[in-house]
């Protein structure tokens, strides 16, 4: 979960202060399973636990050889970085926040990620630079400030970037009462407070048939 604001880039979200974030998180899967990331001393920063990641990549089925992924909330980078480090061939991060992009840029290094670049941006300046360069995705993960309507507001200008397969993860504080136009809900599950979500493109079938759109988890 991300430190700022979608349009102006600072820290607002009051449900978890700095001091009880955690230091670090580790990369759980693929080439660079175990490797640790270090989390920016930002308020309200609070990264995908390891426990929510793992189902997610359960769901999307551990390997992602050759997809095209967008972290637009990056905050610690470990969605997208976890994608890299499973194979995926282009991952854009986009963080505000001036510490935590710093922190991503240094994992970045660390790890000789080249296949990941870092846009040190609010979501909607760099969904309009992605779109100017013609970028397309096949996987993008939400994980915005609770409370400000980040989802919907990005949903427009996001679909433009989308493959006609791609699928969508949405983190959020309570279940979504409202999918993004053009999405249908293939799993969704909560941890703790958190409720996350996997959706896909209208056109693409939703995995295991009925359940795969009606099917939920939860994990306390």
């Amino acid at each position: 979960m991300k430190p700022r604001a979608g349009l102006g880039g600072k820290p607002s979200r009051p449900s978890r202060t700095a001091a009880s974030a955690p230091q670090q998180v580790r990369i759980i899967g693929g080439l660079w399973k175990r490797t640790p990331l270090a989390v920016a001393d930002v308020p309200g920063l609070r990264p995908t636990p390891d426990r929510v990641r793992e189902t997610l990549f359960n769901w999307l089925g551990q390997q992602l050889i050759g997809l095209r992924c967008l972290d637009l909330f990056a905050g610690s980078g470990a969605l997208g970085l976890e994608a890299a480090s499973r194979g995926a061939s282009r991952v854009v991060l986009v963080e505000a926040d001036r510490r935590a992009a710093r922190q991503i840029a240094q994992a970045c290094a660390r790890l000789r990620a080249e296949q990941v670049t870092l846009l040190e941006a609010d979501a909607f300046a760099a969904l309009e630079r992605l779109s100017r360069a013609g970028e397309r995705f096949d996987l993008v993960f939400l994980d915005p400030p609770f409370g400000q309507g980040l989802t919907e507001q990005v949903s427009a200008p996001l679909l433009p970037l989308l493959e006609p397969a791609a699928r969508l993860y949405v983190e959020a504080e309570a279940p979504l009462a409202r999918l993004p136009e053009g999405f249908v809900l293939e799993r969704s599950a909560q941890a703790g407070q958190v409720h996350y979500h996997l959706l896909a493109r209208c056109d693409r079938p939703a995995r295991g048939g009925e359940d795969g759109e009606r099917g939920s988890e939860e994990q306390n």
